[in-house]
């Protein structure tokens, strides 16, 4: 078997960490390292993260930079990037190591299913159901490690679009398969302030994002929701949920106004 090395960011991540790694403790591939890359946490993220694994460090300041230092650290042959608020189902991680054997490619995308407690977490989980499929959209997070470090890594000047950048990077030069199972990622009690503010400082790296993608990146599905090819397709679930579409597109108006607003604070201080 070859070795997989799951690499998980954190910043006081406590209540949902554990629930994360005993999802890697019932994974059927057994080759597993787990590496613990937490920014300053203040609660019991760090506490937690040592029940389950040796390898937990601090790193900052950002997502990028936590993830490029925990592949640094990395053994094994094959990398997996995960949030502390995702759980993973049984059999992800051999489906990826199966799929990016048998493929020949150099990632793979894993699905991921959103679900919480508030409104607004159920109408961010009913949004990202329409991506599902949608390579525009998904990005990978497992990669063979040679690869990950031949095109440079995470950009760390990118947070927010950092997952889309590796991607495309990848894409271009080796190619990217997916899995259909999927990940769990839970959006908790999200409020609406929460999702403007992310987005408004998400916008902010975005400029540093549009200069290395390709051109036409600014007017894209990526930046523009109402380009996303997903909502067109599934009118039937679009008529079954009327209440999650209206607050959808409410909420990804208001995402859009946010983060153009933070694309302009960023470019001026870029």
């Amino acid at each position: 078997m070859m070795n997989v090395s799951v690499i998980i960011t954190t910043k006081n991540e406590e209540d949902h960490l554990e629930n994360l790694l005993k999802s890697l403790q019932k994974q059927s591939y057994k080759e597993i390292e787990c590496i613990v890359v937490d920014n300053n946490s203040t609660d019991r993220t760090k506490m937690i993260a040592r029940k389950y694994t040796q390898n937990v460090f601090n790193y900052g300041p950002e997502r990028s930079a936590q993830r490029n230092y925990g592949a640094k650290k990395a053994n094994g042959n094959y990398l997996l990037f995960l949030d502390a608020d995702m759980k993973l189902e049984r059999r992800v991680i051999e489906s990826c190591v199966t799929k990016i054997e048998k493929s020949q490619t150099d990632a793979v995308i894993i699905p991921e299913i959103s679900y919480g407690k508030s409104f607004w977490s159920r109408v961010k989980a009913y949004e990202r159901s329409f991506y599902v499929g949608d390579e525009s959209i998904e990005a990978a997070r497992f990669f063979r490690k040679v690869t990950f470090f031949r095109v440079g890594g995470f950009d760390e000047k990118i947070t927010g679009p950092e997952d889309w950048e590796l991607s495309d990077r990848v894409r271009r030069q080796h190619g990217i398969s997916r899995i259909s199972i999927p990940i769990l990622h839970n959006e908790g009690n999200l409020g609406f302030m929460e999702l403007l503010r992310k987005k408004y400082y998400y916008g902010k790296k975005t400029p540093a994002y549009l200069r290395k993608a390709e051109k036409g990146a600014l007017v894209s599905s990526k930046t523009l929701f109402f380009l996303r090819r997903g909502f067109y397709k599934r009118p039937g679930y679009i008529l079954a949920h009327p209440v999650l579409f209206c607050a959808m597109i409410f909420m990804l108006t208001a995402e859009l106004f946010a983060g153009t607003f933070g694309m302009i604070s960023g470019s001026f201080n870029d």
